[in-house]
């Protein structure tokens, strides 16, 4: 779950991490009221979940209440790389001495903690990472032993962090791996971390991703997720309880099991195709669910045709034919084409029970490759 910045920084308030002051507001007259409240000149940013706002024209400075409002006003309503903007963040602009970039997240590879640090902050770390690695530093942290003195040295040093901000950052670096582990977050990032002319160290921005396998301790989950709009796919997909991420393209995928369907996507790409979405429907799929994924594919009208691939373990093929098959009697409109791959469990039986229904939009094919690049080809046909 990727938090709103106005969310991490909550929760790094609450954790001791230094922030500047500030307030959300969801109205002009809003922002106006925080404005006036903090006193001075103030930042108003674009709360949306992700990056590129500056240069979106999403966060502006305002020199009084009244300028507040007017480019509160202005940002509202933006659309920013697809996400609409609700809410903006008011906050006291500071006096930046210079920024810097600090991170830790999940190193599933080493089997550890990921600390980054760089002086290269307030651009895109990406950049830094493709065009200047060496600027990053990069330690690894045991779950076991936990941060020690050592490591945030190395981290500073080999980062180029200034002497001058050495006790600040260090103090923050702690606090933010403190906070990394005790939320259970995937991703902790600042960027930038900034020094003030007062010398202090601050968090200036605030991005946090946290892993949803750990709700189940994690009770103040459910109230940020509150707060968070999930596209109407998402919102109908949990409801279901269907495990489904909407993307951009116009192939609608259906697998069993996260690693082929994520091949699905990798082989309907290079055939030339767009996903445009992410459905396991998992192990133990029956009719119902499979019904209910295909109805939720083609609630999205950017999709023009659907893949449906199995590979029959716990999952019986015979019993995906039926549920396409039920499917398609629940949305006797639907013309658009779909192309299976049954293999496995059953999937003779599978194959033969929607070979006998003779449904003209149903396509089969015998291997990923094929069924991917019949699927790109009908994709143009599209749905009637």
């Amino acid at each position: 779950m990727d938090l709103f910045e106005y969310q991490a920084k909550d929760l790094f308030r609450r954790a001791g991490i230094p922030v500047p002051d500030g307030k959300v507001a969801s109205s002009p007259d809003a922002a106006q009221k925080v404005a006036a409240k903090l006193g001075g000149r103030v930042v108003v940013k674009a709360q949306v979940q992700v990056g590129g706002r500056g240069k979106a024209g999403g966060i502006k400075l305002a020199d009084t209440p009244t300028q507040a409002k007017e480019v509160a006003s202005q940002i509202i309503g933006m659309d920013i790389k697809g996400h609409k903007v609700r809410r903006v963040l008011v906050e006291r602009a500071g006096d930046i001495k210079a920024e810097f970039y600090a991170s830790f997240l999940l190193d599933r590879t080493a089997k550890a903690f990921l600390g980054m640090v760089s002086a290269k902050g307030g651009v895109d770390i990406e950049e830094v990472a493709a065009t200047d690695p060496e600027a990053i530093a990069r330690v690894h942290v045991s779950p076991l032993t936990g941060i020690q003195p050592y490591h945030i040295r190395r981290l500073l040093y080999d980062g180029a962090i200034p002497k001058e901000a050495h006790k600040g950052a260090s103090f923050l670096i702690e606090k933010l791996y403190d906070f990394f582990v005790a939320s259970d977050a995937s991703l902790v990032e600042v960027n930038p971390l900034v020094l003030t002319g007062d010398g202090n160290v601050v968090a200036l921005d605030g991005k946090v991703s946290l892993d949803d396998n750990a709700s189940y301790r994690q009770p103040s989950y459910a109230k940020l997720a509150g707060e968070i709009p999930l596209p109407k796919q998402e919102k109908i997909a949990k409801e279901k309880g269907l495990n489904y991420v909407k993307l951009d393209g116009t192939i609608g995928i259906i697998g069993n099991g996260a690693g082929l369907t994520m091949s699905t996507l990798d082989v309907v790409s290079q055939a030339g195709g767009s996903p445009a979405n992410f459905l396991d429907i998992g192990g133990g799929a029956n009719a119902e669910t499979m019904a209910a994924g295909i109805d939720l594919i083609f609630s999205d009208r950017k999709v023009k045709s659907l893949f449906v691939n199995i590979f029959g373990g716990i999952t019986r093929c015979d019993l995906v034919a039926k549920g396409i098959l039920g499917a398609l009697d629940q949305l006797p409109n639907l013309k658009a084409p779909i192309v299976v791959r049954l293999d496995g469990t059953n999937a003779t039986e599978g194959r033969k029970i929607l070979s006998d229904a003779a449904r003209p939009n149903i396509n089969m094919a015998p291997t990923m490759l094929e069924a991917a690049a019949k699927a790109v080809a009908l994709t143009k046909r599209g749905r009637k």
